[in-house]
């Protein structure tokens, strides 16, 4: 990933975009869920590739549980996780990044993954 050696060499990540947390059927909800997730996966090889020529990896943890698909996304101290939860018919997607208190937000589509591991890798805020 490109991306991130540029980072090391001090470049400025793109900022994720995010909104509102929004409810939907559970079936695009759980869609969108997967196909992040299975990014997810793609984009931590590609970025530990580079990562691991300095000691350093991204941690990938599946930890959905009862009505909840669930990630965690790791890089040193800083830790964002992306889940959907589900309430009967319908799934409500939710990011939580760094331990930062926030309203309930999703990335605005599956695209902004690549950012947001560009964040959590920079300590960038993401908003």
């Amino acid at each position: 990933m490109i991306e991130v050696s540029d980072l090391i060499d001090g470049v400025t990540p793109p900022v994720p975009r995010t909104e509102p947390s929004r409810t939907r059927p559970v079936a695009q909800a759980t869609d969108s869920q997967v196909v992040i997730r299975s990014s997810a996966e793609q984009l931590v090889s590609e970025a530990n590739a580079v990562l691991s020529a300095n000691g350093e990896t991204i941690t990938l943890v599946d930890d959905s549980g009862p009505s909840e698909l669930a990630f965690s996304l790791s890089y040193r101290d800083r830790v964002a996780r992306i889940r959907t939860t589900v309430s009967g018919r319908t799934a409500t997607a939710e990011l939580a990044y760094a331990g930062t208190p926030q309203p309930l937000r999703q990335l605005t589509g599956e695209d902004q993954l690549r950012a947001l591991l560009l964040n959590l890798v920079a300590g960038a805020s993401v908003n």
